[in-house]
């Protein structure tokens, strides 16, 4: 299991993902599921990958490696893809590549065809764009009206965001709500767990503002859990108790 999410706010974009991967409970491993594409100054896109992990690392060596152009036989790369657009419909390419080339296999294995894609970032002349792309290679964008998307065990974390995110929040602070979503879902789920990758970009900077890795017993991250955990206790004890009480049947 895994939890990534990537906000989208009028400063920039944030992208967080953790680095746990399990096939049970004696086979648990870490791996890196966010992947920065940069040139400086002219793009940075960025993936993080949820589902089987054997899937996702076929997409993104078809995606490094590049796909065949039918038409002209030139290879199509995020790197030389002219749109954000462009560049995730080469996403969707490549994952329905994998599925024919590895579909039946796994089909006859009885193991499903599971990968899930957040795809962010910007190329030079054109706005800061985000992405989901699902398991058939189709995508959704993300929007002023939610502004953030979410791949892998999200139902924990969800509820922060709902409540604190909307498009103006600023750009730190965006991170910061980011991170309690993770924390969030790393205490409802032993499947999402340390080291998390972070990726925050400022708009137009087409380069990281901060790409950082999130260890166990960073004292920024610790202090955080704990905060937000006494802020909830706080909030609850603060809260007055249901005024409701059993009442008696009516008299006759």
């Amino acid at each position: 299991m895994t939890y990534c999410c990537g906000i989208l706010v009028r400063d920039g974009l944030v992208m967080i993902a953790d680095t746990r991967t399990n096939a049970g409970l004696d086979n648990v491993s870490t791996f890196r599921k966010l992947h920065i594409f940069s040139k400086p100054g002219e793009r940075i896109m960025a993936i993080a990958s949820a589902g089987n992990l054997a899937i996702s690392q076929s997409v993104l060596s078809t995606l490094t490696e590049g796909l065949e152009d039918p038409n002209t036989g030139e290879l199509e790369t995020l790197m030389n893809a002219p749109t954000m657009f462009q560049a995730a419909q080469r996403i969707g390419r490549a994952i329905r590549a994998v599925h024919a080339t590895e579909g039946p296999a796994l089909k006859s294995e009885d193991v499903s065809f599971d990968v899930s894609f957040l795809f962010g970032g910007q190329i030079k002349g054109s706005r800061m764009r985000l992405f989901m792309v699902y398991t058939a290679g189709n995508f959704i964008e993300c929007t002023t009206d939610t502004p953030y998307l979410q791949i892998g065990e999200h139902k924990y974390g969800k509820p922060v965001l709902d409540r604190a995110m909307h498009y103006d929040v600023e750009l730190y602070e965006a991170l910061k709500t980011g991170l309690i979503s993770m924390d969030s879902t790393m205490r409802s789920n032993l499947g999402v767990g340390l080291p998390i990758d972070v990726l925050v970009v400022r708009s137009d900077a087409c380069e990281a503002d901060l790409n950082h890795r999130i260890e166990a017993g960073e004292p920024y991250f610790h202090d955080l859990r704990s905060r937000w955990s006494a802020a909830l206790r706080a909030a609850h004890q603060n809260i007055p108790r249901p005024p409701y009480k059993n009442e008696k049947e009516p008299k006759t």
